[in-house]
């Protein structure tokens, strides 16, 4: 699953990231809630483990933003305000778990297995974009009932431009994505990996499917 970490101190962020990656599962983090509201962060990931205090914008309002949206992704507060009121302001703002620092890391990995476990029904195993459907599970892409090999990389980046169909992402977004928060390469290995990705779904088109947003970053057109 992919886990994201929203969480100010870098400490805990790179403590929990790693141990979330040594179990197996893929992790990005976000420092701030601003970022977290404005790269649609919960709708890009399976769980996300999100801290309250937050600078530019507090846990509360980046869960509460997605929710009204309409996005159900899994979300474990985590967090030192451990009083009954802010638990309860936490659930009520859309939180599935609530967990109060200090914590232990393998406490942490438990809630988010079993909150993974209880969600595992929600359909974000398929991803469709017009011919393009992709598996996240079989780790395949069929289009136009053809199937199409892609390499890990390519099967990443084609994940999260699907799951932002129409919509920017950003060359770090995609970094981040594919190598985590502390990747620390030149961004225009992305363009390589762009481009072949491009050779193998443009084949036959006169427009190619993914769009280069100057300054900013790529977009799948919306198809």
């Amino acid at each position: 699953m992919h886990v994201s970490i929203v969480e100010d101190d870098p400490v805990i962020a790179k403590a929990v990231s790693t141990a979330v990656r040594e179990a197996g599962h893929q992790c990005t983090w976000v420092a701030d809630g601003e970022s977290a509201i404005r790269d649609k962060t919960l709708l890009s990931s399976d769980i996300v483990v999100l801290d309250l205090m937050l600078p530019k914008a507090s846990g509360l309002d980046v869960l509460r933003s997605a929710r009204q949206a309409g996005v159900r992704t899994p979300v474990i507060v985590l967090t030192a305000r451990g009083a009954v009121p802010d638990k309860l302001e936490g659930f009520e703002a859309g939180a599935d778990d609530y967990l109060v620092k200090p914590f232990a890391i393998d406490e942490l990995l438990a809630r988010i297995e079993a909150v993974h476990r209880r969600t595992a029904h929600k359909p974000a195993m398929e991803l469709e974009a017009g011919d393009l459907h992709l598996s996240l599970a079989t780790k395949r892409l069929a289009m136009a009932g053809r199937t199409i090999e892609l390499t890990p990389t390519e099967f990443s980046i084609l994940e999260l431009l699907m799951r932002f169909n129409g919509q920017v992402v950003t060359r770090k977004m995609l970094c981040e994505h594919v190598w985590g928060f502390d990747w620390d390469g030149p961004t225009n290995v992305i363009e390589v990996h762009i481009n072949r990705l491009r050779g193998k779904l443009d084949k036959g088109r006169d427009e190619s499917l993914i769009r280069t947003i100057r300054g900013r970053g790529y977009a799948l057109a919306s198809v």
